[in-house]
Parts: structure tokens; C-alpha cells; sequence
């Protein structure tokens, strides 16, 4: 029995070890696995990242090429580095686990071809990417979120239908390029589309056709203005839930915004200076609306009548005007009490209420509704002009009249009043009505100016409009709202060489109720006032302005005349002047010299050197040569003929520090003519100098 157990007990031993090493290799599988072994090849994380998982940290490291990756990496961060076209390896494409790469701020040139197809969101802003193939797009079906922010795609650049082959993409980023259109071809599950700070300019009506999933539409600081926007181009995005269009050139709001779902809207930092009455209609659902960094000045009533879910509005940096045109929001904002949060509701004019809220004004309103129940709203003093409430509604007329062709409105509403076309008016430039007068003036092709009074104030005027053409059917009339206290307008952006029918009639506001707004009211007294002008022709304005020109030269020539004379004064007195300087010159110049040759006569008999014409000093006598100066023997005694050795001495000029003499080789003593010394010691300045 005892060799059978030990037999027993040896093969479970071997049993056990068995068990054991098997157990000993599943342990490191898995211990490979965690650490991201590959099966294949056996590919570690890369030693200049940093491995979380299945996120390879590889950002900030100064790469120019992409390292081998584990087949587990899902999301690769490699953005902030040096890695171009060529760096990127064509394994990269073999990785179908990858979801997420982050390439940002690197050198790529071209859109990268070796992507994995597994690829859903890609982030390739801040390189330098100029073109879009349609090819390298293909090869990302899955694609949902691209962004190209900061590069240089351009309009062209784009390949046509580039975005065919990605119906699944969602958010487009292209803020930062060089657009000058709204690229085509977008795919219809589009939901966000980024177009800022590029240079569009114009939208055209089919520019959004078929994106009916859009819900957030970026347009910040482009060249948009009201003229190159379609009518319908954002009425075709009925999902749209927000629309930014900061820092344009709008006058006005675009015209049939989509109203359904629109929850933001951004207008601010552009120029908008009207907000036609029905521009918000039906946008029930809108939260927050930005009017900020405009020229608003006043609000037409009723505006925001259909605004029931607005929680927040912003409208800093307009300079309003908060008379009783502003009655109506007054009271609707206090209506609303805590529900809204307005910021920038700070009146500019009247002075009386400078830089006081319109919500603090209730006492200045209630001075608007008692004038507005004694005498309708218009004083009637001796001239008519008189304002009721102590003209806390008065309107500064300060402001330059408008650009009308700038933010009017094509007038649609049935049964308005337009110009009768079939009336034969005259071509006057005036005209005259119950309360109003009239005028109007070309100014040059395409402006027209447009001047007025009235005999009582009035709220507002509405100026219209019609070009007159040869057909006989009936244009469109333009038409705008004016303030009351304008009396001028100005008509821009016409048809040269064509006849315009003018009119305008001021608005009656009365108590409780709103004002007459079409021609056709019966309850109203006032009938339209128009005239007729012509704009002149571009091509026959030479004449014009040759005569312009005789008149500017014929009204300068009294002011040529007088600064030409005044130069001509100025030039003589400084001719006299340079005369009389040269002729006092010359006059001292031969006066030194006569003085010279006389005292040369006296002395001829002590002194040899005057000959050479140079005046006798006793102190100091300098030839003009380098580095030597002539000083005479002092004369106590009469002198007598000597040789010429013995007559002067010659002594180096000292230089500036006093250093340098220069003692001649025979040394004579003589103590009535004193020592042989230097001119710094003899007491003579350095620039003490004779003149030849």
C-alpha cells in the first residue's frame, strides 16, 4: 500500500504544478492585456506618451509623427505638437477601434488621408488645411462631428458635393477661414453650423436649401448687409432654435426669420437703427435677444406683443430716447416685473433723464398719459409746435436724416394706400397738404432728399415711395416710418435717370388706441402728400460739373489771391533782407581791411610780419596751420632791426589735456623779453585766435 500512495501522491503533485503554471500564464495574458500589449505584434503604449485605458495622451510633446499605437487606443490626443502630412503613418488607417483624434494647432497642409473609417469626431482647427476633397471625406463615413476651425479653406477650395459621402454629420466648424459664400452640398442631418469671422458677404435664397435640421446657425462678423440677404433664406430653416448675427453690417433685422422654434437671437454690434413693427412676430418660444451696440434710439409699440417666453434682454449701447414714444415698453416692462432681466435700458436724451433707467421713469410717464388725456398728445399754442408733458417726448434734431434704402420694407398688406399711378402728377418738387408741406430734391443719380413741415406736431410720418416705369401695372411701394421730430429724409440708392412719386402723411396718435397706419383709415383726416421728381442720368452729368467746378474756382479766387500776395510780400521782404545783410557784410569786410593796411603803414618800421596783411596783437598771433602758433616778443623797448630768429619763437599748440610742448633747439635768455613758456601758462584761452 505504500507504494501506491506515494505513486498517488506524485501525480497530484504534477497535477498541481500543471495547474499552477497554466494559472502563471493566464495571470500575465491579462497583466499584458491591462498594460496594452498587442497580440499581434506586441505594441506597448509609446514611451513619450501617457496610456489611460484606451486614451493615448500624446499632446505636448513636440512630435513630428505620429508613434505606434496599441489596436485598443479609442481616443488619441495629439494636438500642440509638429506633425505634418507625412507624419501621420499609413498604419493609422488599420486602427478601427479609434473614434476620436485630436490634431489641432499642428502643420498639417492637407486634409489627412490615413484616418481610420471607425472615425466619428476629428478635430483639425489651427493648422493649415486649404482644400477639401470629397475623397478624403469618403473615406469617414461615421463622421458626426468635424471641426476646421483657424485654417485656410476658401469657397473654391471646397470640392463639390465634398460632404456627399457623410450623411451622418452633425456639427460643422469652419469659423476662421477665407469663406466668401455659404459652402454647398451640406449634408441634411447638418444640426450646427459655424460660419464666423469669414468673409461673407451675400446669401442667396437657396443658400440653406435642404438643411431643415439645422438648429444652431453662427454668422458672427462676416460683410453681411440687409441689401445681399434673400428674403426667404432663413425662413427656409424651420427647426432652427438659435441665430447669431453679431458684428455685421445690418440696418435692420433680416426679413422672415424663422419664428416656430427660434429661442436666441443675437443682433448686437451691428448698425441696425429700425425695428419695423412685426419684425419679431410669432417667435413664442424666444429666451434671450441681444440688441446690443446699435444705433436704436426708439421702439415701435406693439414689437414685442408675441414675445410671452423672453427671459432676457440685452440692449447696452444704443442711445435711447426715452420720451412717451416709449410709453408702450414702460408699461410692458413693468407688466412683466421679475420674469425678464433687461440690461442697458439707459436713457440718453431728453437731458432731463440722462443715464436714468426707463424703468425709474414712472413719474416722467404719467406725465404722458395726463397730457395725452387734456389735449390728445399735441399742443396747440401759437405756433403749433408746442409739445404737451413739459416736452419730455421732445426729439433731438441733431441726428443726420437716415439712409432710407437702408432698412425700408416692401409693403405686402393688402388694402394700403399707394400712389395712384393713373394720376397724372407734375414734375414739381413740392407739395402742399391740409397740414403739411412738402419737398423734395435730387441730389445727385441715385439720392434724393426729402424735406418737410407741418403745422402740428405729430408722432410720426410714413414716407413712401414709387419708382414710375413704363408698364402700367403697379410696382412695389417702398415705404418707412419716420420720427415726428424729423424734417428731413434721405432717399438712397435709386434708379438713376427715372421719375419717383413721393408721398408722405403724418400718423395721428389718440388716446387708447393705436395709430392710423395705412392711407385707407377712414377716422383719419389726413391724406397723403406727394410730389414728383426725376433722378438725374450718370451719363450727362458732365455738363453739371464743369459748371460746379467755375463756380468752386470762381468763389477760391479771392482766397488765392490773398495768400499769392502774401507770399509774394513775404519773398520780397526776405530779398531785402539777404541784400541788406550781404551789403553790411561787405561794409565791415572793407572797413577791416582799411584798418589793416593803416596800422600796416604806421608800424611797417618795428614789425617785419606785417607785411603778410595780419593784424599786431601783443598777446597772441596764430598762423592757420596745424599744430604751430606765432607769439611776438613782448615790446618794451623800442625796437630795433634783429635777425629773424631772434624776432618770434615757435611753439607747438598744446593739444586739449596740456601736454606736448615744443622747445625750439637754441635756447635764448634774455631776461628783458621773460621765459620760454606755453600759452596755458601765459593766461591765453584756447580758442583766442587771430584771423589772416
Amino acid at each position: 500500500m505504500a507504494p501506491e500512495g506515494i505513486g498517488e501522491l506524485r501525480d497530484l503533485f504534477f497535477l498541481l504544478v500543471l495547474c499552477l503554471t497554466l494559472l502563471s500564464e493566464l495571470l500575465e495574458m491579462a497583466t499584458a492585456s491591462s498594460h496594452g500589449l498587442d497580440g499581434q505584434g506586441g505594441i506597448e503604449c509609446p514611451s513619450v506618451c501617457r496610456c489611460d485605458e484606451d486614451f493615448i495622451y500624446c499632446n505636448d510633446r513636440g512630435l513630428s509623427a505620429i508613434p505606434p499605437l496599441p489596436q485598443s487606443a479609442t481616443v488619441l490626443y495629439f494636438q500642440n505638437n509638429h506633425i505634418d502630412n507625412p507624419g501621420l503613418p499609413k498604419s493609422l488607417e488599420h486602427h478601427i477601434k479609434v473614434s476620436v483624434i485630436y490634431l489641432y494647432d499642428n502643420e498639417l497642409d492637407d486634409f489627412p488621408m490615413q484616418l481610420p473609417p471607425s472615425l466619428r469626431e476629428l478635430h483639425l482647427q489651427d493648422n493649415n488645411i486649404r482644400v477639401l476633397p470629397r475623397a478624403a471625406l469618403a473615406r469617414l463615413p461615421l463622421l458626426q462631428k468635424l471641426h476646421l476651425d483657424d485654417n485656410s479653406v476658401s469657397t473654391v477650395s471646397i470640392e463639390d458635393q465634398a460632404f456627399a459621402d457623410n450623411p451622418r454629420l452633425r456639427l460643422l466648424f469652419l469659423s476662421r477661414n477665407h469663406l466668401s459664400s455659404i459652402p454647398s452640398g451640406l449634408p441634411s442631418a447638418l444640426e450646427e453650423l459655424r460660419l464666423d469671422d469669414n468673409r461673407i458677404s451675400t446669401i442667396p435664397t437657396h443658400a440653406f436649401r435642404g438643411l431643415s435640421s439645422l438648429r444652431r446657425l453662427v454668422l458672427d462678423g462676416n460683410l453681411l448687409a440687409n441689401q445681399r440677404i434673400a428674403d426667404d433664406t432663413f425662413s427656409r430653416l424651420s427647426n432652427l432654435t438659435e441665430l447669431s448675427l453679431v458684428r455685421n453690417s445690418l440696418q435692420t433685422p433680416p426679413l422672415n426669420l424663422p419664428s416656430a422654434h427660434l429661442q436666441r437671437l443675437s443682433l448686437q454690434d451691428n448698425a441696425i437703427i429700425h425695428m419695423p413693427r412685426g419684425s419679431l412676430d410669432g417667435m413664442w418660444r424666444l429666451q434671450r435677444l441681444d440688441l446690443s451696440g446699435n444705433n436704436l434710439t426708439t421702439l415701435p409699440r406693439g414689437l414685442f406683443r408675441d414675445l410671452e417666453s423672453l427671459g432676457q434682454l440685452l440692449v447696452r449701447g444704443n442711445p435711447w430716447h426715452c420720451g412717451c414714444n416709449l410709453r408702450w415698453l414702460h408699461d410692458w416692462l413693468e407688466a412683466k416685473g421679475n420674469t425678464i432681466t433687461v440690461r442697458g435700458f439707459i436713457c440718453q436724451t431728453p437731458e432731463k433723464v440722462r443715464d436714468m433707467a426707463l424703468r425709474d421713469l414712472t413719474n416722467q410717464m404719467d406725465e404722458c398719459e395726463l397730457a395725452a388725456a387734456g389735449g390728445g398728445g399735441v399742443g396747440a399754442g401759437n405756433g403749433g409746435n408746442r409739445v404737451s408733458g413739459a416736452s419730455f417726448g421732445a426729439i433731438s434734431t441733431t441726428l443726420p436724416p437716415p439712409q432710407g434704402s437702408l432698412f425700408t420694407l416692401r409693403s405686402k398688406r393688402p388694402g394700403l394706400g399707394l400712389p395712384e399711378t393713373g394720376l397724372d402728377y407734375t414734375l414739381s418738387s413740392s407739395g402742399v397738404g391740409k397740414n403739411l408741406a412738402l419737398n423734395v430734391k435730387p441730389l445727385s443719380h441715385d439720392s434724393i432728399r426729402v424735406t418737410w413741415s407741418v403745422a402740428q406736431t405729430t408722432s410720426s410720418f410714413r414716407l413712401s415711395w414709387l419708382r414710375l416705369g413704363t408698364s402700367s401695372t403697379m410696382g412695389s411701394i417702398t415705404e418707412t416710418l419716420v420720427r415726428g421730430d424729423q424734417r428731413e429724409y434721405l432717399l438712397t440708392s435709386l434708379q438713376p435717370a427715372s421719375s419717383y412719386i413721393i408721398c408722405m402723411v403724418p400718423l395721428v396718435s389718440y388716446s387708447g388706441s393705436r395709430s392710423s397706419l395705412s392711407w385707407g383709415n377712414t377716422d383719419s383726416n389726413e391724406v397723403p402728400v406727394c410730389a414728383r421728381t426725376e433722378t438725374s442720368d450718370p451719363n450727362h452729368s458732365d455738363d453739371d460739373k464743369s459748371e460746379d467746378q467755375s463756380s468752386v474756382q470762381i468763389t477760391s479766387i479771392p482766397l488765392v489771391g490773398i495768400i499769392g500776395g502774401a507770399t509774394a510780400i513775404v519773398s520780397l521782404a526776405l530779398i531785402i533782407a539777404i541784400f541788406c545783410w550781404y551789403g553790411h557784410r561787405a561794409g565791415r569786410l572793407t572797413s577791416r581791411d582799411h584798418y589793416s593796411q593803416s596800422s600796416s603803414r604806421k608800424s611797417k618800421h618795428f614789425d617785419d610780419y606785417i607785411e603778410s596783411g595780419t593784424k599786431k596783437d601783443n598777446t597772441i598771433l596764430e598762423i592757420r596751420g596745424p599744430g604751430f602758433q606765432m607769439t611776438p616778443i613782448a615790446a618794451r623797448q623800442p625796437l630795433q632791426p634783429k635777425p629773424v630768429q631772434d624776432d618770434y619763437i615757435i611753439h607747438t599748440i598744446f593739444p586739449s589735456n596740456g601736454t606736448g610742448l615744443y622747445k625750439p633747439p637754441i635756447n635764448i635768455s634774455n631776461s628783458g623779453y621773460g621765459i620760454n613758456r606755453g600759452y596755458r601758462e601765459g593766461g591765453v584761452p584756447d580758442i583766442d585766435y587771430s584771423y589772416t
